[in-house]
């Protein structure tokens, strides 16, 4: 058994494991922030695997199993007031007055477990309203349309660009996910709009997100860092909308932001 060692920043670290799950490996372990430790038998491709995954290491393993050893790092999580993600191996109820999501790591981003998807968990938390719909822009897992469905949201959509995503997405979700984005959404048709997305898309989509945005909406924006805040806020305010509230974990940042009125 041999391992290699891969580092990505870590907004690209769900997509990668996701990717790495399709290669069979005998376990993924995250050393550090951005920093992933592969496993895998002996008789693989070592050399194509560390091209493929532009890998700065490898090195031989004792035989273990990796897999139990892989999925022991992945506890249940409580994030904000509602919500407890649990490993899709496990069986953890959830504690009183929550909701229970299964989560499965490493297949699509949004498991939960990176700041910038707790921070819209708690984020919907605080702005859902029963009975208004919802839209989630870049959905990944799903995870977020999930969330907003046990907040009472009267109706759920979620699209996503990558068509892997959207087939997970719907067996987390529901049906009402498909391949696009938010220029394919009606105007003024959701009260409250997730885009956990990469900076340049929410650059890119601001006008389409304020734009679909009922009156008293609010997006929640993030997947960006603390020093890129500004830039989208100004993108927002050039579109007709305005920052209502902001949340921050360690160096990621949420805006809230709704038309000006």
């Amino acid at each position: 058994m041999f391992s290699i060692e891969i580092e990505c920043t870590p907004d690209q670290q769900d997509l990668l494991i996701a990717e790495l799950s399709d290669e069979n490996p005998a376990g993924i372990s995250e050393i550090a922030p951005g920093r992933l430790r592969v496993f895998f038998e002996a008789d693989r491709d070592r050399a194509a695997l560390i091209e493929r995954f532009h890998a700065c290491g490898s090195r031989e393993e004792e035989e273990r199993d990796w897999v139990a050893l892989s999925r022991a790092n992945w506890e249940p999580l409580a994030v904000g007031r509602r919500f407890f993600l649990v490993p899709e191996w496990r069986d953890d109820p959830a504690p009183g007055g929550r909701f229970r999501i299964v989560v499965n790591p490493g297949m699509a981003f949004g498991t939960g477990i990176h700041e910038t998807t707790r921070l819209c968990l708690e984020g919907l938390e605080e702005w859902i309203r029963p009975g208004e719909p919802m839209l989630d822009v870049g959905t990944g897992s799903g995870i977020l349309a999930e969330a907003a469905a046990l907040l009472g949201a009267s109706t759920v959509w979620a699209c996503d660009v990558d068509p892997v995503a959207v087939e997970i997405a719907r067996a987390n979700a529901g049906p009402a996910v498909f391949v696009g984005s938010v220029d394919a959404v009606r105007t003024r048709s959701a009260g409250v709009i997730c885009a956990n997305i990469s900076p340049e898309a929410i650059l890119q989509l601001a006008g389409d997100l304020v734009r679909c945005l009922d009156f008293d909406g609010i997006v929640l924006a993030s997947g960006f860092e603390r020093h890129e805040a500004a830039a989208i806020e100004s993108a927002f305010a050039y579109h007709g909308a305005k920052v209502r509230g902001a949340d921050f974990k360690n160096r990621w940042a949420l805006l809230a932001l709704g038309r000006v009125e």
